[in-house]
């Protein structure tokens, strides 16, 4: 079993000891999910690089659409954290393309395909993709 978490990301610094506690895995959700714009100086997201520095910690790469202030079809501001993840701990991240998108504006329904075109960028190396997408969710949930 595993622990799904989901929070605002900025308030990632204050819940990290009591996150670090949990008697497993855990798994956070949605690229840490700022909803405010963070760079990777700031507190909350080297909170984020800690915990996945546990060794029980995976990052779903999801819902890039949810927080970013850059919008389609780059979300650059929330791509630039996920390239970041990625190469920080490729074998503890996940992909999910967070359908049916219930938080989405109906005018804005994102494309489940373009969004998974994103992992192109954020992993643009294959080996790493098939962790992501294969080994790393095999590992996690005992497939």
């Amino acid at each position: 079993w595993h622990a799904n978490v989901q929070l605002d990301g900025r308030e990632l610094p204050q819940w990290e000891d009591s996150i670090k506690r949990l008697p497993g895995r855990f798994v956070i959700d949605h690229i840490g999910k700022y909803l405010e714009p963070v760079t990777a100086e700031q507190e909350a997201f080297k909170s984020l690089l800690r915990l996945l520095d546990t060794g029980r910690c995976w990052v779903k790469l999801a819902a890039a659409y949810e927080t970013s202030k850059t919008g389609a079809p780059k979300y650059e501001d929330v791509s630039r954290l996920a390239r970041m993840l990625v190469k920080h701990a490729p074998e503890r991240m996940l992909w999910a393309s967070n359908w049916p998108h219930p938080s989405a504006p109906r005018d804005r329904m994102p494309d489940d395909a373009d969004l998974l075109d994103l992992l192109l960028d954020w992993a643009p190396e294959e080996a790493v993709r098939r962790k992501i997408l294969v080994d790393n969710p095999a590992e996690l949930y005992g497939l």
